[in-house]
């Protein structure tokens, strides 16, 4: 068997950080957080906050990287600090929902994008219909996607690299246009000014006012479930612990890929929707006949990106969009799919996954866990049950975040000697504060989206009895 190779350099890190992090959430969710929030001020606090959380979280993780430097990343933390179960459960929760369904979704997102050229791919093209289980001709297409790049991924760390550098390098440069175009064409538009004096106004079974005044509680509490669609979009920045193996100097680069990988994000995420409510109105109306009636909060289909580009190119912006995101989450997914395949054979060599994930192939990478998590994602796809994942995946990753920056003051109390190369900024004030924003959030979600939240705690607590069933498998062997 062979073994993993260090290839990687610090621009490769960077490229998978910034590259798994944005999919196509940043081009639709800001319509969503808009009807939440009523305010683009607060929508674009929900970004800032997103972005500084995650900084946050990176500059902890960047510690116990330089500590252990190690494929498999987050779980050989969440196992050094608190023990096998732990950190299986939170494995089971990534292969289960975090990384498939994110997967699944991205690769579902890449298939409709794609539809816009090849109208074949339709959600409304149905292949197979069984009762109520129906197969469309888009969600095969994103089922081919993850196998082709699964495929290629198996021929060696090389291609997958190549791919990510491409694609991410490709997406950046034309998000930065993105931007260019909006700032320089929105700035005459004149939409910013009144967009900035709308004020916060809350939806759904969040009330915006309490006698005649806006309740605090009720604006943070409105923010909590406005941060879902920023938090899922500035989510996927750890996947590159889960590479230390094949990262050279993993000491320094991949805390440093981390800073300046989740800082580039932050700041093309802001002045994104910046350029947003620069070039339309930030409200409108649901029968608004043009996307400066419809405004962003209406955009059709969520579709905030392509609405703001149809407010410059016209028509010709629908497709100007649609290649820009389907560069977007092929490169997302590339490297989605190259980092949690590491994760998943850490595990099955700690006997806590199927032993033959474990396996490393000729081309030196872990091949039968790629394949593992190639055909749950594509079930996922086919199941249609990939949107709903989204929901409970979200909470989850904050609960295995906070536990995470956790174990960074457990192991400084308990292994005070142990090399630290890299020491988190701000410690202990910055993880505290992570810790407390991201508990507070999932209080939030708790009360607001008790449902979708519920059913995340159950899919994790899953994790518990399936952890024993690898132990007496192992111990039976």
């Amino acid at each position: 068997m062979s073994e993993l190779k260090r290839s990687l350099n610090l621009f490769d890190t960077i490229m998978i950080v910034s590259g798994s992090m944005i999919g196509s959430g940043i081009f639709i969710v800001s319509a969503d957080m808009m009807r939440v929030l009523g305010s683009p001020f607060w929508v674009l606090m929900c970004w800032l906050i997103s972005g500084v959380i995650t900084l946050f979280a990176a500059l902890s993780y960047g510690e116990l990287a330089g500590m252990m430097p190690k494929a498999g990343g987050q779980f050989i933390y969440i196992q050094r600090a608190y023990g096998k179960l732990t950190a299986f459960v939170y494995g089971w929760t990534v292969f289960a929902v975090i990384q498939t369904g994110v997967i699944a979704a991205v690769a579902v997102a890449f298939a409709r994008f794609v539809g816009v050229f090849i109208p074949f791919f339709d959600e409304q093209h149905i292949l197979l219909q069984i009762g109520n289980f129906s197969v469309s001709t888009t969600q095969v297409l994103g089922v081919c996607s993850v196998l082709v790049l699964t495929y290629i991924n198996t021929l060696g760390l090389n291609n997958g690299k190549i791919i990510q550098r491409v694609f991410t390098s490709a997406k950046l440069l034309a998000l930065l246009g993105l931007i260019g175009i909006g700032f320089f064409i929105g700035y005459k538009a004149g939409y910013w000014h009144n967009n900035m004096q709308l004020p916060f106004s809350g939806s759904g079974n969040i009330n915006a006012t309490s006698g005649g005044n806006i309740s605090i509680v009720t604006l943070l509490s409105a923010m909590g479930v406005a941060l879902i669609g920023s938090l899922f979009s500035s989510d996927a920045w750890n996947n590159v612990t889960f590479i230390a193996g094949e990262v050279k100097e993993p000491q320094k680069n991949i805390p440093l890929g981390l800073l300046i990988g989740v800082l580039i994000v932050t700041v093309l995420y802001v002045l994104a929707n910046v350029a947003y409510f620069m070039l339309l109105p930030a409200l409108g109306s649901s029968e608004g006949q043009n996307v400066f009636e419809k405004g962003i909060a209406y955009a059709q289909n969520d579709r905030v990106g392509t609405a703001a580009m149809s407010a410059v190119f016209g028509d010709v912006a629908s497709y100007l969009m649609a290649a820009l995101i389907i560069i977007s989450t092929f490169g997302c997914n590339n490297g989605l799919i190259l980092s949690g395949s590491r994760l998943f054979q850490s595990m099955a060599k700690e006997g806590l996954f199927f032993k033959s994930a474990a396996f490393i192939n000729k081309n030196s990478v872990p091949s039968k866990a790629l394949w593992f998590q190639a055909i749950w994602a594509s079930i996922l796809c086919l199941s249609g049950s990939y949107g709903s994942l989204l929901d409970y995946c979200t909470f989850a990753s904050l609960v295995f975040y906070i536990v995470t920056i956790s174990a960074l003051f457990y192991l400084r109390k308990k292994e005070p000697e142990t090399p630290r190369p890299y020491k988190a900024i701000g410690y202990p004030i910055l993880p505290a504060l992570y810790i407390l924003l991201a508990s507070a959030i999932c209080i939030d979600l708790l009360i607001f989206k008790t449902l979708n939240t519920g059913l995340g705690v159950l899919i994790m607590l899953l994790g518990i009895p399936v952890f024993y069933m690898f132990k007496m498998n192992k111990s039976s062997e």
